[in-house]
């Protein structure tokens, strides 16, 4: 029952868009209709500037920092923490709050897998650097390093379960970002049908 309860308001602490009540807040804005419409840091920094990309960044964060921390409090198991995280994921990405469109996820998955395990910050650095030389696209090599993680966190923590809860953490966010990567890939590609 405890762990259901977890997994419930893991859902709706990630219904919490930072962007939507910073913009509301300072501006009298409502991001959801400005820019590309997306309540996240990328588009609060493209429509208001570095702070409000910064503080947005900052806030979606913290929900999936929290969510792993209390899952850590509440004594939870490794994999449990990472379902807690995939829902605060579901949460910001289609938020029943606000009729299920929110963000694309990236700084809540960031929050989470930072406490979660560190030494993944420098798995992230590591493969962007590496990878964006090749790909000139800042969407393409962040969210190519993240492709990394399971095997970093397998080699990390010597655990095939926690492998597999980034594996499905990987995939929500990919998929979250399908469209985008498609338009993306079909401008690169022209010629291509």
């Amino acid at each position: 029952m405890n762990l259901l309860f977890y997994y419930v308001c893991s859902y709706f602490f990630g219904n919490i868009l930072t962007a939507h009540f910073l913009i509301k807040i300072l501006h009298k804005g409502e991001i959801s209709g400005e820019g590309s419409g997306n309540p996240g840091a990328r588009n609060a920094g493209r429509l208001y500037g570095k702070k409000a990309f910064v503080l947005t960044f900052l806030g979606d964060a913290l929900k999936g920092a929290l969510v792993v921390f209390i899952g850590r409090l509440l004594e939870l198991s490794a994999l449990e923490q990472l379902i807690g995280l995939a829902f605060a994921l579901i949460g910001h990405i289609k938020p029943i709050l606000f009729r299920f469109r929110g963000g694309k996820g990236i700084s809540t998955f960031i929050g989470g897998a930072l406490t979660f395990e560190p030494l993944l910050a420098i798995v992230i650095i590591s493969a962007f650097l590496i990878t964006y030389p090749f790909t000139k696209s800042f969407t393409f090599s962040g969210l190519g390093s993240f492709l990394v993680l399971p095997v970093a966190v397998f080699f990390l923590h010597d655990s095939v379960l926690s492998m597999w809860g980034f594996i499905g953490l990987t995939l929500i966010i990919l998929l979250a970002h399908s469209q985008n990567l498609f338009e993306k890939w079909r401008k690169n590609n022209p010629n291509r049908n």
